[in-house]
């Protein structure tokens, strides 16, 4: 996909309440649709109507997806297969089900978000409280069994978020699930480009910074951008062959390197 150009100007009060409004209307329409359509709904119908409602979200936002690498194909019957990506924003998630729907491994504490973290329960998403040791391996059990039913996962190894301009260490522990499963893996680097070549930190949802606060400073920028850079799959039998600490550190160098962090 081409380069979108990235417009972090400030827009005006107008256009911030017309995006407000778009975003309120979009997240009403999204209630109904977790509430009411999605239990009923099959899988492929369901993750159509998540990819679609994240997009929709997106463009209230006026937040631009440009997508590089090796992007999964719209008519690929991708299956069994963990994506691993860094972690900067609310946004990552929404920007990725943009793209392919999946179902993330996410914090616990996303499940107490105000309405978006109904949304994201609804989204079947699995949650890990990481202050428990023994959530972990529920976790990686759950991952096993959603894995090898052909289920797609996303991992944000981090266990956080950054501001873009670094990258934490990657914990290792749910790696493990994609060994256990016979997954493939393919890892995501995100990017949230400003003008002058460097990062654009004021779109993170990082530190101190509140939901809200991060929102207000998307809401802010004329055309922020969010780039997502997917790499070489790893295959599943080069999967196979690395314990889960070598994988780890392979995925989060691919990641680091392609960030130039």
């Amino acid at each position: 996909m081409q380069t979108i150009k990235t417009d972090l100007s400030s827009t005006s009060k107008i256009i911030r309440l017309f995006r407000v409004g778009r975003i309120v209307a979009h997240t009403l329409l999204g209630l109904t649709i977790a509430s009411v359509v999605l239990p009923l709904a099959g899988k492929s119908f369901k993750s159509r109507l998540i990819q679609w409602w994240c997009r929709k979200l997106l463009a209230a936002f006026n937040l631009q997806v440009s997508s590089h690498g090796h992007i999964p194909a719209k008519d690929a019957q991708l299956t069994t297969t963990m994506f691993v990506a860094n972690h900067i924003s609310w946004s990552d998630i929404h920007a990725i089900n943009s793209v392919i729907a999946l179902r993330f491994i996410a914090k616990s504490e996303i499940r107490n978000w105000p309405v978006f973290g109904y949304l994201v329960s609804r989204a079947n998403t699995l949650f890990i409280d990481r202050s428990r040791k023994r959530d972990a391996k529920r976790t990686i059990d759950v991952a096993v069994q959603s894995l090898q039913a052909g289920d797609n996962l996303c991992l944000f190894p981090e266990g956080t978020t950054t501001d873009g301009s670094v990258l934490h260490p990657f914990k290792s522990s749910l790696i493990q699930a994609a060994i256990e499963a016979k997954a493939s893996i393919r890892p995501v680097a995100i990017r949230y480009p400003h003008p002058d070549g460097g990062v654009n930190i004021d779109v993170a949802y990082a530190g101190e910074t509140t939901l809200m606060q991060s929102m207000q400073k998307i809401l802010s920028q004329k055309k922020p951008v969010i780039e997502l850079h997917f790499l070489k799959p790893i295959t599943a039998e080069d999967v196979a062959k690395q314990d889960r600490r070598e994988l780890t550190l392979q995925i989060e160098a691919l990641i680091r390197r392609h960030l130039a962090l």
